[in-house]
């Protein structure tokens, strides 16, 4: 029996670790098993097309909230194109309110939760020609598999390959997915190098190996292990980590500040500053600490630092969110404002009417308003979020900020003035805007709304982020 496990990627830099999950247990299970992975910006014509040429018996859809009205539509052509093959969903997003796809009869099955074992036994089933369940669940306790990676070589991939060294999460936020299951399993120090020393013997692109870990260092002993191992010249990719500030200890400090420039990235949850948001998010942190971390580890100057704030959280309103922006700001490479997205199988989910929440009725979900903040407030959050990740996560103009930085009374309130200043100057969207007549904006604005500067060197300051940047000689009105 042919089984074609497929992934529906954001961008063509991405694999999906999923299926390559799954992959080996059916192997081991003697099942035969092709990969396809394609991604959002594919035609939906050319992904049904590669999908109906392999004729595989089992189709396992790997579904998210990105990709989920996407796989469902595939998933349905292919149904009526090849009547006869079963059609499999799984993934974080068909795992929780399974009635939701009641009325959908050309899915033969939903694995829910951690899918390995659950999607060996249906194909078991499946090739037996024995009855199964529509809906197929696996113990969250089921053992991490701690033998080697799951790439191989010649297979296409992107930039970025992923790596789980450990599953689950010691913490339960609110609005995560991993508070609906408890404990975390981990593979060992010296497995975890042994993996990596084999993503070095890979062939390919790849330049990130992403730890998907939802908090790496839960155990800091074995993080600083791993890391003090990943010092060592024989490791040559780079690393990212989604760590914990608080669990961070001094010798954590200490490792961290001796890799090579570029080597890891870090990102870390901050999500709020406000303490009754952090405590109605399950969040039980000391926001100052973490901030106090996070700067710490961005000074050593040799760590790409990326925090993350969520708006729409309980209790956070414009002004409460705007505060926990300017107490975060500076102290990372990079700020993230994100959105909250209500998951089925969250407590936020949970407590949707409670909180007056109102948000997409489709994937992903996103809050619209809420008993804390309006839905034209949520909206100008949108609109500075895309100005700051034209200008701020770019790192088109890191001389020009490193500049303007310090002479900032409120950085929220500078990325909120730079918004409205766009919006009034220019009625083009903002990603229609050419890169010169963004630096002249950028220039206008900030020489005449922030208190202090000095005209002259701001034009410097853009000169050089543009010549860097845009590998063209820079404007006359930056020189001038």
């Amino acid at each position: 029996m042919k089984i074609l496990l497929f992934g529906l990627n954001g961008s063509f830099s991405h694999t999906n670790l999923a299926i390559r999950c799954l992959r080996r247990e059916l192997e081991q299970s003697g099942f035969e098993v092709l990969l396809e992975e394609q991604t959002l910006r594919d035609r939906t014509a050319h992904v049904l097309e590669r999908l109906y040429s392999h004729r595989a018996d089992v189709y396992g859809f790997s579904c998210y909230i990105w990709n989920l009205e996407q796989m469902l539509t595939l998933s349905r052509a292919l149904h009526e194109l090849l009547p006869t093959a079963k059609i499999v969903l799984g993934g974080p997003e068909v795992s929780y309110a399974t009635e939701r796809f009641d009325g959908m009869d050309w899915i033969d099955a939903i694995v829910c939760g951690e899918g390995e074992k659950a999607m060996a036994e249906l194909c078991t089933r499946l090739q037996n020609g024995e009855p199964h369940a529509r809906i197929m669940e696996e113990s969250p306790f089921a053992p991490l598999e701690n033998t080697g990676i799951l790439y191989r070589n010649g297979e296409e991939t992107g930039g970025i390959l992923y790596y789980e060294s450990s599953r689950g999460c010691p913490y339960s936020c609110a609005y995560c997915l991993s508070s609906a299951t408890h404990g975390v399993r981990m593979k060992s120090v010296e497995q975890t190098l042994a993996d990596m020393r084999a993503f070095e013997k890979l062939e390919g692109n790849c330049k990130i190996i992403k730890f998907v870990d939802r908090t790496f260092n839960a155990d800091v002993r074995r993080a600083n292990a791993i890391w003090r191992g990943l010092l060592e010249e024989q490791y040559h990719k780079h690393y990212h980590f989604e760590v914990c500030a608080t669990l961070l200890n001094e010798e954590s400090f200490e490792i961290l500040s001796k890799f090579p420039k570029g080597k890891i990235q870090l990102e870390f949850g901050l999500q709020s500053t406000n303490p009754k948001t952090l405590a109605a998010s399950s969040r039980h942190i000391n926001a100052t600490q973490v901030i106090e971390a996070v700067r710490r580890i961005h000074d050593f100057g040799n760590i790409h630092v990326h925090l993350d704030l969520i708006a729409g959280l309980p209790y956070e309103d414009y002004e409460s969110f705007a505060n926990s922006f300017d107490q975060a700001y500076g102290s990372c490479d990079l700020l993230q404002l994100g959105f909250l997205k209500l998951l089925f199988g969250t407590e936020l989910r949970n407590k949707k009417e409670e909180y007056g929440y109102v948000c997409l009725p489709c994937p992903p979900y996103t809050v619209l308003q809420s008993n804390w903040i309006t839905y034209e407030q949520m909206q100008r959050l949108s609109h500075i979020a895309e100005v700051l990740e034209r200008f701020l996560e770019s790192g088109r103009f890191s001389h020009a900020l490193w500049y303007l930085t310090p002479l900032m009374k409120s950085p929220f309130r500078f990325w909120e003035g730079l918004t409205e200043f766009l919006e009034k100057t220019d009625e083009r969207p903002l990603q229609r805007i050419s890169q010169p007549d963004v630096f002249r904006y950028f220039l206008q604005y900030a020489s005449e709304r922030v208190e202090g500067v000095d005209r002259g060197t701001l034009c410097r300051m853009l000169s050089t982020d543009f010549s860097q940047h845009e590998n063209k000689n820079p404007p006359a009105f930056l020189r001038g």
